[in-house]
């Protein structure tokens, strides 16, 4: 079990006994800005929660919004370097990386603001969920900023590389259907998004857990290299997969006609 009381910035519930964790931005009159010291409380959180027996991770936020990006008034303050943001913005890309490639499937439960870095964190999770408060934009332009935290390889790789530069130069923002249209999330719920979150956590739970590190990490390395240098490491990985000793009985049942069939109605 991780000792809770090491956070300050996020609130971590580790409680359900199928795995399920929830890990909750918790700086609320910031809209849960991104300051430094959160950055770190996610990297050192993201690291070990694969050993530590998560099995799913729902990313929810306190407040009315998900994260507004980036603490502009801790930058403003600490009137940094470009050395010194170079390295806050590593800081960012080790955290994300974290979620991104770390084996664990992340459910982001989206509300309110999804902005500049709120988006890049979001990005990192392996499936986003929105509500009918859920925004999104990257307003680095009218700032005078860009993007430190990878939305030029996430973001862009969402919604292409026009609608990126698009969002930046004119600061449009997307919510909606038209936000799932685009590829910014993959649900979108009249009620609770952090309902469906848990819905959905309980069900990756229930996957096997080196199944779901393949799914949650192998896929987007393999979309780093080249075709054939992917298809290679695809056969590697399904040839640790698909014999792994846990999934027998999955096989057995599915061969005796015990398993649950996929339906064509059947809703996510």
């Amino acid at each position: 079990m991780l000792n809770v009381a090491q956070y300050t910035n996020l609130d971590l519930d580790t409680s359900r006994e199928n795995g399920v964790w929830v890990v909750t931005l918790n700086r609320p009159t910031k809209r849960n800005a991104l300051d430094a010291a959160t950055i770190e409380e996610l990297i050192e959180l993201f690291s070990t929660a694969p050993r530590r027996g998560a099995r799913a991770i729902v990313l929810a936020a306190s407040g009315d919004h998900f994260c507004a990006g980036l603490d502009l008034i801790e930058h403003h303050k600490e009137d940094r370097s470009p050395a010194d943001f170079m390295h806050v913005c590593l800081r960012w890309h080790e955290a994300f990386n974290k979620i991104e490639y770390g084996g664990v499937p992340v459910i982001a439960a989206l509300k309110g603001a999804v902005v500049g870095g709120g988006l890049e964190l979001a990005s990192a999770a392996h499936v986003r969920i929105a509500d009918a408060s859920t925004y999104f934009a990257l307003p680095e332009g009218q700032r005078g900023l860009f993007t430190g935290g990878g939305a030029t390889i996430r973001v862009a790789d969402l919604v292409g590389k026009a609608r990126m530069i698009d969002m930046m130069l004119t600061g449009r923002v997307y919510q909606g259907q038209e936000a799932i249209d685009i590829g910014l999330a993959q649900y979108l719920v009249e009620g609770s998004s952090f309902d469906k979150a848990m819905e959905l956590a309980d069900r990756a739970a229930a996957n096997l857990p080196l199944t779901n590190f393949a799914i949650c990490s192998a896929i987007s390395h393999m979309q780093n290299m080249s075709a054939l240098d992917a298809a290679y490491a695809e056969a590697v990985v399904a040839g640790v997969v698909n014999t792994q000793p846990a999934a027998r009985e999955r096989l057995e049942a599915f061969a005796n006609k015990t398993a649950a069939r996929v339906r064509p109605n059947a809703t996510a």
